[in-house]
């Protein structure tokens, strides 16, 4: 009997075209990981702005809103798997091109560390809360979970984009019903401790200013990272520039909307008096805490699972992601072999084992170093990612303004340049914040990417690489 399903095709370069609209919705969302992400994120803002959490993932939904214009505009000319490497090897040029591919393999895979590190430490927490009386090293919980990885990235990339999607759909349901529970509770006067819904979520400590916000918009920035996923899937997508902007927008309104409405319930949930603001920010597990104290002791353990699964998501599509930019880097620097080899899946295989390996070296040193615990651990790793993918972020916007309003005929109407521009300004503003009167080790943070980068652009300027980067990228957008 014949089937009149379409086989799916390939690129020129071995990748198969099999994706829709929303499997690269899907793989963003995975990417960014929400429901991992607010188990620890709300708390690292909290302690910069109080009450007022609530801003710094405000600030970050409106930067990234506008860094995204460039994204989504750029995706409608320019479909590539290596993300921003493309969209800025075609708008700036070879070499501007491969930095920003160096520097987005380079967050990816940090920040893909700093989440299997994160999933040891709610792992420890999960074990405590059922009263196990041992804990387990975050670096053989990683080991375990980069082999997982190993083995699921290889895999056809329907899968991972579906694997990714079914791992955020439970955990966000459950984050979900427990925001709407606490809010629930605080409108009705049942909370714990007389708490009350107010609009003190919004309210910052004296003295806060702009500055103050964009220190802490780092956390924003960061639960972000990876909305821009889907345009790794540009080989792999059916309709590339068509479904890639689609998936974009609707992968941070529907994961902004969640953050919102997490970080609020979570800030009213424990209080926004000074006895309140000091537990959140204080939490080891805030959905631990917070499950328990307005649900259940089964809601808390339930939701320390779904963040592990939801870092489990993060760390599988952040490894996905970084193999298939430096498998884009290597087979259009000249390669036909090692790292633009292809599994008999389509998988970029040796890019994937390098990027996991990459990651695992990450782990160990900070294993070696960091001697206080999981949880700074986390977020070194973390913050480093954060702000090489900024450096990336603004080499793309800066490649949209450039191609959209000042190269060749305009593709946008001139009024909207103003949008770009805001994003540049706002994200460039955030990594200088976060790289100037900072204490160590948080300011050794940028000097590392920094390292990083002076070797990309090294690499760069290898005999005939520029070439060779520029006629192959013209060559898969013909």
């Amino acid at each position: 009997m014949s089937s009149t399903t379409t086989p799916p095709t390939t690129t020129g370069g071995g990748l198969k075209r099999e994706l829709k609209v929303a499997d690269a919705a899907a793989f963003s969302i995975g990417l960014m990981g929400p429901v991992g992400v607010m188990a620890l994120l709300g708390a690292g803002a909290a302690n910069i702005l109080g009450p007022g959490a609530t801003w710094a993932f405000v600030f970050a939904l409106i930067a990234v809103s506008l860094v995204a214009y460039g994204f989504v505009k750029l995706s409608r000319h320019i479909s590539h798997t290596g993300s921003v490497y493309a969209l800025v090897g075609v708008t700036l040029g070879p070499r501007a091109g491969f930095l920003a591919g160096w520097a987005l393999f380079f967050a990816y895979v940090t920040i893909g560390a700093g989440s299997g590190i994160e999933i040891g430490f709610f792992l420890d927490q999960l074990l405590a809360s059922l009263g196990a009386g041992f804990s387990i090293d975050y670096a053989i919980v990683f080991v375990v979970v980069l082999a997982l990885v190993a083995l699921l990235s290889r895999r056809e990339v329907h899968v991972i984009t579906r694997s990714l999607l079914i791992a955020e759909l439970v955990g966000v349901a459950l984050v979900t019903l427990l925001s709407v529970v606490i809010l629930v509770r605080l409108g009705t006067g049942t909370a714990p401790e007389g708490r009350e819904l107010s609009w003190d979520f919004l309210s910052l400590p004296s003295g806060t200013g702009v500055a103050v916000i964009a220190a802490a918009a780092v956390f924003g920035f960061l639960a972000f990272a990876g909305f821009e996923g889907a345009a790794a899937l540009g080989e792999e997508t059916e309709h590339p520039k068509r479904d890639i902007p689609r998936a974009l927008k609707i992968a941070i309104a529907v994961v902004g909307a969640f953050y919102l409405l997490s970080i609020v319930a979570q800030s009213l949930g424990y209080g926004t008096d000074e006895q309140g603001v000091t537990t959140f920010t204080g939490a080891a597990a805030p959905y631990n805490d917070l499950g328990r104290a307005y649900v259940g002791a089964w809601l808390g353990d339930l939701l320390t699972i779904a963040a592990i699964v939801s870092l489990f998501a993060i760390f599988l599509g952040t490894v996905s992601a970084a193999g298939r930019i430096l498998y884009a880097l290597g087979r259009d620097s000249g390669s036909s072999r090692g790292i633009a080899r292809l599994s008999p899946t389509g998988a970029p295989s040796t890019a994937l084992a390098v990027a996991g390996g990459l990651a695992l070296v990450v782990v160990v040193i900070e294993r070696l170093t960091v001697r206080s615990g999981a949880l700074n651990a986390t977020f070194y790793a973390l913050t480093i990612g954060t702000i090489a993918l900024l450096v990336a972020y603004v080499l793309a916007t800066a490649g949209a303004i450039r191609f959209l309003f000042f190269r060749g005929a305009k593709k946008a109407p001139t009024w909207q340049v103003v949008v770009p521009v805001l994003g540049l300004a706002l994200v460039i503003y955030t990594i200088y914040r976060n790289a100037v009167g900072l204490d160590a080790p948080y300011s050794w943070f940028p000097w590392v990417v920094l390292a990083w980068l002076v070797v990309g652009a090294a690499i760069s300027f290898a005999p005939g690489l520029a070439g060779r980067v520029r006629d192959n990228l013209e060559r898969s957008q013909s």
